[in-house]
C-alpha cells in the first residue's frame, strides 16, 4: 500500500493557482511552484464578450477550465490555490467566481493541496473618503 502511495506523490507535479475574485472581474492564473513563471493566465473577461457578466460565476469556471487545460498541456497535475479579494479599503470577501473557479479546477483535472486566503486587510490605514458623518447624498 505504501508503494502506490509514493508512486502518485512522486507523479504529481505542483502549481500554484491564484485566484483574485473582486466583483467586476474573476483571474486565474497559475504559476509553477517557485512563483517565478506563469503557466497559465485567464481572466473571466477574456470569455464572455458582455462586460457586465465578468464577475458571475459562469465565465469564472470558464476561465478556469481553460487555466487548468493549459496547465496540464504543460505538466502541471496538482496547484496549491491563493484566492484573494481587493481588501483595503475594497470588499474583504472574495467576488462570485471565486468557489466556481475551484471548482472548475478540480472538474478540469487537477489536484488540490491547500486553499489559502490572501486578501490583504489593512492593519492601519488612511482614512476612509466621506468625513466624519460618512457621504450625504
Amino acid at each position: 500500500m505504501q508503494d502506490t502511495r509514493d508512486q502518485v506523490r512522486r507523479k504529481l507535479r505542483w502549481g500554484i493557482a491564484h485566484i483574485y475574485s473582486s466583483f467586476n472581474n474573476t483571474i486565474i492564473h497559475i504559476t509553477d511552484i517557485t512563483d517565478s513563471e506563469t503557466i497559465a493566465r485567464h481572466p473571466a473577461g477574456m470569455v464572455t464578450d458582455k462586460g457586465h457578466l465578468q464577475g458571475t460565476p459562469y465565465p469564472a469556471m470558464q476561465a478556469a477550465k481553460r487555466s487548468a487545460e493549459e496547465a496540464k498541456e504543460k505538466g502541471i497535475t496538482a496547484v496549491h490555490v491563493n484566492v484573494r479579494a481587493p481588501g483595503g479599503h475594497g470588499a474583504k470577501t472574495p467576488g462570485k467566481g471565486a468557489q466556481p473557479a475551484i471548482r472548475a479546477l478540480i472538474q478540469g483535472g487537477l489536484r488540490l493541496g491547500k486553499i489559502e486566503d490572501l486578501t490583504p486587510i489593512p492593519h492601519d490605514t488612511t482614512r476612509k473618503a466621506g468625513g466624519r458623518r460618512g457621504r450625504r447624498i
